[in-house]
């Protein structure tokens, strides 16, 4: 639909020439540097001066930041959900101060029960800032720009860890972790709040303006050309695809898990030192932002199924490497072909369900998915612990891992791409025109 007015003409282009797409992208980004920094990266900085002056064990502390995670995963088909019938707009500057509201809380916390409830609340914050609604957002705003756009917001994200870990560091041993936490609610709410709630529309329609900003031409059945087809939440839910999408997604998470968190442990068992073992992990996250700039675009020239069955197999090969090699070029080797695919899994999906199921309920889709992956995700670490506990070594507990990647690889190539709801149109049309004759 072409617009007029404030934000559009009838180009399609938003305020300044511009597509107002890319001012909304502009903003998730932002938001989304801030958040993953505060809300969830520097949580690691605040375990050891905590537990010196409550006397918590890091169990606990652990465990709340982990049912945090929960939280965050049960309430993605609600954020879903809501994205698609109203926009991020509210759920997002909601989330933003709440977060900045609970770490103001945090910072005065003195009994565990009081902070497991603080991070209840936090996870609930998550799921309303982080990627699950940004990602609905790019969907609803864009398509033939997707890929670019899932990339430079995933780039950008990539960055949290390296601004906000360091960052954070010198505030808690400067001020004490109070004081950084009332400094990082400022922070959080300058910086999230005013662009979430100025920036933010539902969708391009609202304002006048045309997805992606062009409009597409207009054939001779008078569809737009390149426009996607949506699929109703429901037929998503119980399709082939969804199934595959599912297992094949869940199953490379849990792989992609596992071994984070373990890798530490396991180089040291094998001869390695403790800073080596740290620095092999830190690469991971670095070598993450050029794996996104790699397999992010491709899925303009490739089918996606494949790109995300690809990113799947070169961490299978990484972590065959670190098992067969067992030596420091080894361990180099298997930081770069793992990390440029850890970078890659979250905008691969993000991208997939976009393709598969259009942009009308992407948000309640995604959302649903995200439950799943996100039990596979809190499942790992202590799946592959008890393992370890079992055969007394990491080997077998990698080569389990290994198998689970193998294993995602194939569950993502046997989705078709989205024809069984062609197929499902095409019959539903045959039927509808069989009981007009």
């Amino acid at each position: 639909m072409a617009g007029s007015g404030r934000y559009g003409d009838e180009t399609g282009r938003g305020v300044r020439g511009v597509y107002y797409g890319w001012w909304l992208l502009l903003a998730l980004s932002w938001g989304q540097v801030t958040s993953w920094g505060i809300l969830y990266y520097g949580f690691s900085v605040f375990i050891t001066p905590m537990e010196r002056e409550l006397g918590w064990t890091r169990g606990a502390l652990t465990g709340a930041f982990s049912l945090a995670l929960l939280c965050s995963g049960l309430a993605g088909p609600f954020v879903g959900r809501w994205v698609d019938q109203h926009g991020p707009r509210l759920l997002m500057t909601g989330g933003s101060v709440g977060a900045a509201c609970l770490l103001l809380a945090w910072a005065t916390v003195r009994v565990e029960p009081v902070f497991f409830l603080i991070f209840v609340g936090l996870g609930l914050a998550m799921a309303a800032t982080l990627y699950e609604p940004a990602f609905a957002a790019i969907a609803t705003w864009f398509a033939r720009g997707r890929s670019r756009a899932l990339t430079i917001i995933t780039f950008v994200g990539g960055f949290a860890s390296v601004i906000y870990i360091p960052l954070i560091s010198w505030l808690v041993g400067t001020y004490g972790w109070r004081a950084a936490l009332v400094a990082l609610a400022a922070i959080l709410a300058i910086l999230t709040i005013p662009p979430h709630a100025l920036v933010l529309r539902r969708r391009p329609e609202d304002l006048g303006l045309v997805l992606d900003g062009r409009p597409a031409p207009v054939p001779a059945t008078g569809a737009p050309a390149g426009e996607e087809t949506s699929v109703a939440t429901g037929v998503a839910l119980r399709s082939r695809s969804f199934r595959w999408l599912t297992i094949g997604f869940c199953l490379a998470f849990f792989a992609n898990v596992a071994v984070t968190v373990h890798l530490i442990p396991y180089l040291i068992d094998h001869g390695f030192s403790p800073s080596f073992a740290a620095t092999a992990a830190g690469l991971i996250g670095t070598l993450a932002l050029p794996g996104r700039l790699i397999f992010t675009p491709l899925g303009a020239w490739v089918p996606r199924r494949f790109v995300a069955g690809g990113i799947f197999a070169v961490q299978a090969l990484g972590i065959l490497v670190l098992v067969l090699t067992g030596t420091t070029a080894g361990v180099f080797a298997f930081v770069i072909l793992f990390g440029i695919g850890f970078g890659a899994i979250t905008p691969a999906r993000a991208a997939l369900v976009a393709e598969l199921y259009g942009r009308a309920n992407y948000g309640s889709i995604s959302g649903m998915l995200a439950l799943f992956v996100t039990g596979a995700r809190a499942l790992a670490p202590v799946t592959a612990g008890l393992l370890y506990g079992l055969f007394g070594r990491y080997e077998p507990v990698f080569w389990i891992v290994i198998t689970i990647a193998l294993l995602a690889t194939g569950a993502i190539v046997l989705i078709d791409g989205g024809g069984e709801f062609t197929a499902e149109a095409q019959s539903t049309q045959r039927a509808a025109e069989r009981e007009r004759e």
